[in-house]
């Protein structure tokens, strides 16, 4: 083997490689109902809107992993949102909440963090609530927003973990937790609900029975249109005889008076 060729092989070996479930794809799918909201000054408008669910779990000896991804139907999203993923170390009962990017979610404002937390914490715990919490810092830039920090720290804090800031002007926090059943698995169940298939196929022929009528309202609606028409045409008609008529009688009124 030439130098080259084992600096070659050295090298390979010293970069790290990505993890055998790096690139899990979802395998298991579910309908998301976002209830509408008020519009908030911050995000905006928060109309009724269906999102997926996207889910793929994997267990081993050493690790297991739960992945949960949330599609938007005809929005396309980075890679790094949208996305939690909950790491169980076996070796040494430690559980992670990732990525490590942290929690970014499109739309904001939406009831969709908790919601996240809530599968991945109810995950853990059914398996593994004797397990530690692994702690780690929090993105500075969701500290440069006053509203976002802030809520983002309320819905960590709602779920069972603790927020440390690490300097006065609070840009650096940490956060973690002591085991997983200290955490919570609820979520605003208002906000956002998860809609089965026969809830689907009932909502779809809700709205196929409401669009139904509409059209016949409106048919109804565009005869009676019609019919003003006729009626105002006629209408028309009638009078411009009868000015017609008027200006023939002052004419010939006139005519007889100059005689």
């Amino acid at each position: 083997m030439t130098q080259s060729t084992a600096e070659q092989h050295a090298s390979e070996e010293a970069t790290p490689q990505p993890h055998p479930w790096a690139e899990l794809a979802a395998e298991r799918f579910e309908l998301l109902r976002l209830a509408p909201l008020p519009i908030d000054r911050h995000t905006g408008a928060r109309p009724l809107r269906f999102v997926e669910l996207g889910r793929v779990e994997r267990h081993g000896k050493d690790q297991s992993l739960l992945r949960l991804v949330i599609q938007l139907p005809g929005q396309k999203v980075r890679k790094e949102q949208n996305l939690l993923e909950v790491w169980a170390d076996h070796r040494n009962k430690e559980v992670r909440f990732g990525p490590d990017s942290g929690l970014q979610l499109e739309p904001q404002n939406r009831g969709l963090g908790r919601f996240l937390l809530g599968q991945g914490i109810a995950w853990a715990r059914q398996r593994w609530a004797h397990y530690r919490i692994e702690g780690g810092a929090l993105p500075a830039r969701d500290a440069l927003d006053n509203e976002v920090r802030l809520r983002r720290d309320h819905v960590l804090r709602a779920q069972g973990f603790e927020v440390n800031y690490l300097d006065n002007l609070q840009l650096k926090a940490s956060y973690g937790a002591g085991r997983v059943s200290e955490l919570h698995g609820d979520w605003h169940r208002e906000k956002v609900q998860v809609v089965d298939l026969q809830e689907a196929a009932a909502m779809l022929e809700q709205a196929d029975q409401n669009l139904q009528r509409q059209e016949v309202a409106i048919r109804k609606l565009e005869e009676r249109i019609a019919v003003y028409k006729r009626e105002d045409s006629g209408l028309r008609f009638t009078i411009a005889c009868l000015v017609a008529f008027a200006v023939f009688q002052a004419g010939l009124l006139i005519w007889i008076a100059t005689r």
